[in-house]
């Protein structure tokens, strides 16, 4: 059914909003109808500061002058190419430029159109890969408990968020899944916690289960995000990529999320100074401005499909908005924005201030954690007996009322406020946010 936009926002009842909280959205709408810089602007006139950059994605802020103005100017040029057997100029200067900004390790880049497709991608370009190398029988692959991939088969299936994955059937076979790294006795750590390297050792126990000549690649998230920021202990991620390497297997960083600055860095693999040999990304890639997605490959990796004859295809897979002109005018020019406004060195100025205002919040009612990294930051809550998610879930309402933008998984607030922010917007954001705790039931 289409929306009848003549009644809108008042009535909702056509439209199928993905993933609202509850049906409380169709009786009072949380509409968002412009944004310019750090703030958004609501249906009722109020301005409220974006505390997660949209969906993890706007981190250069909203409504930037270059990334608009290329936008405009793409699509009065070329609007659309075909991504098969064809090409245009503008992908490929994106890809250089991320080819340029990317650790030394990566050369290749082949472009999607969300993290979903970056997850599906990477996970076929692995399976495939070790095909290529006379290694065909390495078809299993590894994930994460509270992993988060995405919400196509494939992600889903190495992801581990439960809700996720019990509606759809039994996924794919032959996935195993490593612990999660969220451990009690990190509780309130600020930065990378220093318990847990030792879980990195469970793939040893799944390699012997298996046979190391069965597993294609192990995917994880550096710091998985939309399941409530969990950070790698120290030397977690050293651990594995010793482990991958010893045995063959190819190791796979999901940075959707920790990609173009988050922790300060281009990437979180150069940040933890750990280079997998494949990095998916997206979200910031464009700044959230035009979906698009990208998959980095190391050199070895690339060069593996490029053995057969000249007219043949090297790799079955790819989307008809791969690489899209218009997409790729707004990657160029929101990598030049975060270039020219020196944005990720920003991040990790900032990120010690962000620090402390997130860890003032400890002692307040109901939090029993705080974790951050970069702008990226936590409040754990101890949840409602019986009702999971319902206090964390009047917080996000309450601090919406109150002008704040927070985002909630389960009974944990996360935030990551675009890189343009200013300590006097954190402390209105970290300020706020303790008013909505005080109060909370």
């Amino acid at each position: 059914m289409a929306l009848d936009r003549s009644n809108t926002p008042n009535d909702l009842s056509a439209f199928w909003m993905p993933f609202t909280a509850n049906r409380q959205f169709k009786k009072a709408p949380r509409m968002l109808v412009s944004a310019d810089g750090m703030f958004y602007k609501t249906a009722d006139g109020r301005d409220v500061l974006d505390g997660t950059a949209g969906l993890w994605c706007c981190n250069a802020g909203h409504n930037r002058p270059k990334i608009v103005e290329a936008i405009r100017k793409q699509a009065g040029e070329l609007d659309y190419a075909p991504a098969f057997q064809m090409g245009h100029p503008v992908a490929f200067e994106l890809a250089s430029r991320l080819r340029d900004m990317a650790p030394a390790p990566f050369e290749h880049v082949f472009f999607t159109n969300s993290g979903s497709e970056s997850v599906e991608t990477a996970l076929k370009i692995a399976l495939a890969y070790q095909r290529a190398i006379g290694q065909g029988s390495r078809t299993r692959l590894i994930g994460r408990e509270r992993g988060y991939h995405g919400v196509n088969f494939g992600g889903i299936s190495v992801g581990g968020i439960v809700n996720n994955r019990k509606f759809f059937g039994s996924l794919l076979t032959g996935v195993d899944h490593l612990p999660h790294t969220h451990l009690a006795e990190n509780a309130y750590s600020k930065g990378q916690p220093e318990h847990g390297a030792h879980l990195a050792d469970d793939l040893e126990r799944i390699v012997a289960l298996h046979g190391p000549e069965t597993i294609a690649a192990v995917i994880v998230e550096p710091m998985a995000g939309s399941t409530g920021v969990l950070l790698p202990p120290k030397g977690y991620l050293e651990r594995l990529r010793e482990i991958t390497r010893k045995h063959g297997i190819l190791l796979i960083f999901d940075e959707v999320i920790t990609g173009f600055g988050r922790l300060g860095s281009s990437f979180a693999a150069e940040h933890f100074g750990v280079m997998p040999d494949l990095i998916t990304c997206a979200k910031g890639l464009t700044n959230g401005v035009i979906p698009m997605g990208a998959v980095l490959a190391t050199k070895e990796i690339h060069d593996a499909f490029m053995q057969g004859p000249e007219h043949m295809i090297e790799l079955f897979h790819g989307y008809t908005y791969s690489g899209s002109p218009i997409a790729s005018a707004a990657g160029i020019a929101t990598l030049e924005t975060y270039k020219e406004e020196g944005l990720f060195e920003r991040a990790a100025e900032l990120a010690p201030y962000w620090q402390e205002a997130l860890h003032s919040l400890k002692g307040l009612p109901h939090v029993k954690d705080i974790r951050n990294m970069g702008l990226i930051g936590a409040v754990e809550l101890e949840p409602i007996a019986g009702e999971p998610a319902k206090r964390a879930f009047a917080a996000f309402l309450d601090a919406y009322e109150k002008g704040i933008l927070i985002r909630t998984t389960g009974d944990i607030i996360a935030m990551s406020p675009p890189l343009i922010i200013e300590k006097s917007h954190i402390d209105q954001l970290i300020g706020t946010l303790a008013d909505v705790l005080k109060k909370l039931h």
